[in-house]
């Protein structure tokens, strides 16, 4: 076996020999792989599971780990971090974890309930 899965610009899907895997080769070893974990997880049933699925998704777990994003710009190998902000859409499990870090001492956290229906009467009648 070559010794290219050693170097820094080792591919992520290498072949047997240490070239690049196709495009089309990684979209049939992934679909494969979905099929078989789809067996397994029946909730993944009609689930689309692409490499940038994944890709995302691995940003996303990092962000949420709370991984700098200039550190997931250099994992991702983007040379700017404006490319990354592609994968960083932040969900709201980490607004509500931004806005907590921001609150005043001693106030208590939560989301906006209505109290009263003026302000939804008002945009029902809109």
């Amino acid at each position: 076996m070559s010794s290219a899965w050693r170097s820094p610009d080792a591919f992520v899907f290498p072949t047997r020999d240490g070239t690049r895997m196709s495009h089309d080769a990684v979209t049939a070893r992934l679909a494969l792989h979905t099929a078989a974990a789809t067996a397994a997880c029946p909730t993944l049933t009609g689930k689309t599971v692409t490499a940038h699925v994944l890709r995302h998704t691995a940003a996303m777990r990092l962000l949420t780990a709370g991984i700098d994003s200039t550190v997931i710009a250099l994992w991702l190998g983007h040379e700017s971090i404006e490319t990354t902000q592609v994968y960083l859409h932040a969900n709201i499990k980490t607004k509500e974890d931004a806005l907590a870090r921001t609150r005043p001492t001693g106030a208590s956290p939560g989301r906006y309930t209505v109290t009263d229906d003026t302000l939804l009467a008002f945009l029902d009648g809109l």
